[in-house]
């Protein structure tokens, strides 16, 4: 027996091994349910036939057959309550196999090479991962439209035999064909545990669990309902936990199986394109925390962000000196070649990361519009500086603070006509000694929450309107309905930001603001740190070190120097808004 076939068949068998414990558990579950319905069958044989006296018997067999048709009663409540309970489904954009023909048979080619059954569908997601995902739950349903169409691909309204097959969109953008069919080797392998009878059954089970005690723990049920729910939770609480060893050691050993099976196909390639997942991993991450972030939360998407990943990989590697060989690696046939229309596919899970992230709708609407990455350094990175400079502005002007230099006509749009919005007014401020710089943070994180509030979107799918909870109450079905109240973002990106960022952000905005209106500076857009100041056709990064003295330390001297080098004049009025 050869090591990779050893490892396979070991980890095929433990896995069912693990699987037989779970049905162990549910079948003793269910005896010890109809443990006391057997006890008063046979007490109340008994009585009838006279092998037992009447009288303290009797009622003794009585009291043993109420007790048993309560507990029947209990235990169809909770086997209901598993079967009807709706699994937590990934948010996903399917591909159905019009819109992505040479994918499918690419995942078909390596299912036959595994010799294991192929995927019933993809789907795309934007994270980098990929997986199977069982829908073969009876309250497990095809959710929303994809680039291609709806999701009816899936053989009408039959459920898939085996799993769906999702896949990182960052990969096929990032990845070559060669790369992705060796990164999803292993998982389409999967596929091969997974058909077995009692592992499915397993995994049904303890999905099912999960689902009720989620069920179980949503707020706003009424009296009536929050006690059975509370209760069916309990009890399937109690069987989760002693699930819960079982069901990991099982997919522990799925994977196992599915990495041995998968060990001979595309072995040359399965280090360079782990290499791949690390690097692509990273470059998303920075992509959407430093650049995609921003523009959500000014009421705009990116509508490219798969293909954003490669400019930040690419930009990336040029840093590190690797852009020679990531070069020549480019040139290779992009893995969303093997998608008919690319676009479509980026930018539905474009909008779908937005509402996983950060909580947008989920159609583009009033305050809520996609933006190309040519519009970006004036639609966003413009727009967030001056909104931030005006909400800066405001605050002062809350507070009494008055203008430090006079010059001009008053801006009409300040308060009471006194003021005009100049650098100068606010490192004056800031560099007052006994000046309450905590004082203008609080003010300026309130003003945010605030306007945050103000333009939160209140659009959900299909136009209708999201409630507190985050669940859709009007028509249309959207890639997050089967999450039930679980409010948006499902995965935020970054904890709340504090007040003295929050300053530190709005101080860094009005000198870029100033830089752009009095020194010829330009807003960009630098592909790994988001939004960027240029001057003289190159990014100043060199500006927060001093902002930071000032607000920490109200030290302006750094600034100043900062200023006089780019040539920025700080008495001058700064367009806002």
């Amino acid at each position: 027996m050869s090591g990779t076939g050893s490892v396979e068949e070991l980890g095929a068998h433990a896995a069912r091994a693990r699987a037989a414990a779970l049905l162990r558990i549910r079948s003793g579950a269910t005896a010890l349910a109809i443990l006391p319905a057997g006890a008063a069958v046979v007490l109340l044989t008994a009585v009838a036939q006279g092998r037992i006296g009447p009288g303290v018997w009797s009622t003794v067999s009585w009291a043993v057959a109420g007790c048993a048709v309560v507990v029947l009663l209990l235990a169809w409540v909770v086997a209901v309550a598993v079967a009807r309970a709706r699994p937590a489904v990934s948010p996903t954009v399917p591909l159905t196999e019009a819109s992505a023909p040479d994918l499918y048979r690419l995942v078909r080619d390596l299912a036959d090479r595994l010799d294991v059954p192929a995927p019933s569908a993809i789907e795309l997601t934007p994270d980098c991962d990929s997986w199977l995902e069982d829908r073969t739950h009876p309250a497990a349903r095809p959710r929303a439209k994809g680039p291609g169409g709806p999701a009816e691909a899936r053989r009408g309204r039959r459920e898939p035999a085996a799993p769906v097959l999702v896949i990182g969109s960052p990969f096929l953008w990032w990845m070559r064909v060669a790369e992705l069919r060796a990164v999803l080797a292993p998982v389409v392998a999967g596929t091969g545990p997974a058909a077995h009878p009692d592992i499915a059954a397993a995994r049904r089970f303890v999905r099912g669990l999960d689902a009720v005690i989620a069920d179980a723990a949503v707020p706003g049920k009424g009296f009536v309902r929050r006690i059975p729910a509370a209760f069916v939770g309990w009890i399937a609480r109690a069987l989760l936990r002693g699930c819960r060893g079982h069901a990991a050691e099982m997919e522990r050993c799925v994977a196992a199986a599915a990495s041995g099976r998968a060990q001979g196909v595309d072995q040359g390639l399965r280090i360079v394109a782990q290499e791949q997942v690390g690097l692509a991993y990273a470059g998303w991450d920075r992509l959407l925390t430093r650049v995609a972030l921003p523009a959500w939360r000014m009421g705009r998407w990116p509508s490219r962000l798969d293909a954003g990943v490669v400019s930040a990989l690419t930009e990336l590697s040029r840093r590190d000196r690797l852009a020679g060989g990531f070069t020549s690696r480019l040139g290779e046939r992009p893995a969303c070649d093997l998608i008919e229309e690319p676009g479509a596919a980026d930018e539905a899970a474009s909008l779908l990361a937005a509402r996983l992230f950060h909580g947008g709708p989920a159609e583009t609407g009033p305050g809520w519009s996609p933006v190309d990455w040519q519009q970006y350094p004036e639609e966003v990175v413009d727009r967030k500086w001056r909104t931030e400079a005006a909400r800066l502005h405001r605050v002062l002007d809350a507070m009494g603070v008055a203008t430090g230099v006079a010059v001009g006509a008053p801006d009409p749009s300040a308060a009471g006509g006194s003021t005009v919005p100049t650098l100068a007014r606010v490192i004056d401020h800031l560099a007052t000694p006994g000046a309450d710089s905590e004082a203008l943070a609080a003010g300026i994180g309130a003003a945010v929450v605030r306007d945050e509030e103000r333009a939160a979107p209140g659009r959900g799918a299909g136009g209708s309107s999201i409630p507190a909870g985050g669940t859709p109450t009007g028509a249309g079905a959207g890639p997050l309905d089967l999450w039930g109240p679980v409010p948006l973002p499902l995965f935020p990106l970054q904890p709340p930001r504090t007040g003295t960022e929050l300053l530190a952000d709005h101080v860094v905005a009005m000198v870029c603001c100033a830089a752009v209106d009095t020194a010829g500076a330009a807003p960009g857009l630098d592909w790994l740190d988001g939004p960027a100041l240029l001057v003289d056709g190159g990014r100043r990064s060199d500006l927060g070190a001093p902002v930071l003295s000032l607000v920490e330390e109200g030290d302006a001297e750094p600034l100043l120097s900062w200023l006089t080098a780019v040539g920025v004049r700080t008495d001058k009025p700064v367009r806002l808004g």
